[in-house]
């Protein structure tokens, strides 16, 4: 069975994980302190699939919730 995640992808979650253990990982737009461990995953693999690496897509229900606010967000 093939990776479902490149090694470089995991790579870049990894160092993700790394430096909100030193306290200086922050989220996108609002520049706060990432402390949950389940966030700087996400912006590990974020940032893979933003530099082209192997990642599967979002789930179709996050994508979707993602879409929703994002609409909401507009009006």
């Amino acid at each position: 069975m093939a990776r479902k995640y490149s090694k470089k992808a995991s790579a870049d979650v990894e160092r993700a994980m790394k430096k909100r253990k030193a306290g200086t990982l922050r989220s996108g737009r609002s520049g706060k302190k990432v402390t949950s461990r389940k966030q700087a995953i996400a912006i590990g693999l974020s940032e893979a699939r933003a530099k082209g690496r192997k990642v599967p897509k979002k789930t179709a229900k996050k994508r979707n919730a993602a879409k929703k606010s994002k609409r909401k967000a507009g009006r």
